[in-house]
């Protein structure tokens, strides 16, 4: 399903530079827009912040190493400003070739640039094929394309289009280990009231549970079972505190607006120290899936109307 693409002008950032992933995914979320590139995540999430851009597209998590850390570390925390959202999502194929200058022989590579990402997908490729080559890891893919154009490693590991952009020569086309990988980029943007629900939708939030205690975990799990809400991911990530605090970045099937999703959403809220929504936005990875017997929104209307009468006159 080809991704929505925003209404505003921009300009909109990136992790850059131009010819990243991420840029292919900028272009596809924001349009038309101006795009403005980025040396880390940190960086465009800070430019979303600080105001000097209207979005910023970033990693999430990639079919084959999980989710980016610097990504949820930076919707989860407040240490930066104000509190970001997810208004869009896309999903990417990603194809990583071996670039280097051209002249360059694979006996002359001993250095080669990438994002810890890409080395940890292509890991076998590089040991078997440039065993004696030191992996040097860089803020992004396309960033370690233009290093090597700029003479400062021998080779990268990143898409084809940065080698192109950047004057570089492809010495292997398509060598991750696992075939087939893609890779979820989100649109951030400052938080803004949620847009109505599509019918397919996925929310995000972040729970911080009350205290390190038997069933935490559980008791967040409950919320969204009883409910009949389908969690599509869910991690730990350290809350920067002392060692063994834990929240959980969460996506689940649905929009705020739902009565279910807000019901459990409200539910976390009072059995978690803190809750940190971070948007309901378009699902494009797949169908919602079929809403449980007694979980729809009209059911929620008449259980409500039920116990309010009970309420007011004693019987339903």
């Amino acid at each position: 399903m080809a991704p929505a693409t925003t209404a505003a002008h921009g300009p909109y950032g990136f992790l850059g530079p131009e010819g990243s992933f991420a840029h292919v995914a900028a272009q596809a979320l924001a349009g038309d827009a101006e795009l403005a590139p980025h040396a880390s995540v940190v960086e465009a999430v800070d430019a979303v912040r600080a105001g000097t851009v209207l979005g910023a597209v970033v990693p999430l998590e990639n079919s084959v190493e999980g989710s980016v850390p610097a990504t949820l570390d930076e919707l989860a925390e407040l240490a930066g400003g104000s509190p970001l959202v997810i208004a869009a999502e896309t999903y990417l194929p990603v194809v990583f070739d071996l670039l280097a200058r051209p002249g360059t022989r694979p006996a002359d590579i001993s250095a080669v640039a990438t994002h810890p990402h890409a080395a940890a997908q292509v890991r076998r490729y590089l040991l078997t094929q440039l065993p004696a080559a030191k992996v040097i890891p860089v803020d992004s893919t396309a960033g370690g394309a233009q290093a090597v154009a700029d003479g400062r490693y021998d080779a990268a590991v990143a898409p084809a289009a940065a080698g192109q952009r950047y004057g570089l020569d492809s010495l292997a086309h398509d060598i991750a280990d696992n075939p087939g990988a893609v890779t979820r980029f989100v649109l951030l943007r400052r938080a803004a009231e949620p847009p109505p629900p599509t019918g397919n939708d996925r929310t995000t939030v972040v729970a911080y549970p009350q205290d390190d205690h038997v069933g935490a975990l559980l008791e967040i799990l409950t919320e969204f079972a009883t409910r009949g809400v389908n969690l599509t991911r869910i991690e730990s990530r350290p809350t920067k505190g002392r060692l063994g605090q834990y929240c959980f970045s969460i996506d689940c099937e649905g929009h705020v607006r739902e009565a279910r999703v807000g019901d459990a959403l409200a539910a976390l809220r009072r059995i978690c120290a803190d809750v940190r929504y971070l948007g309901s936005y378009p699902r494009r990875d797949g169908r919602l899936g079929e809403v449980l017997s007694g979980r729809a929104d009209e059911d929620f209307r008449q259980a409500a109307g039920w116990l309010d009468r009970i309420r007011g006159a004693g019987t339903g």
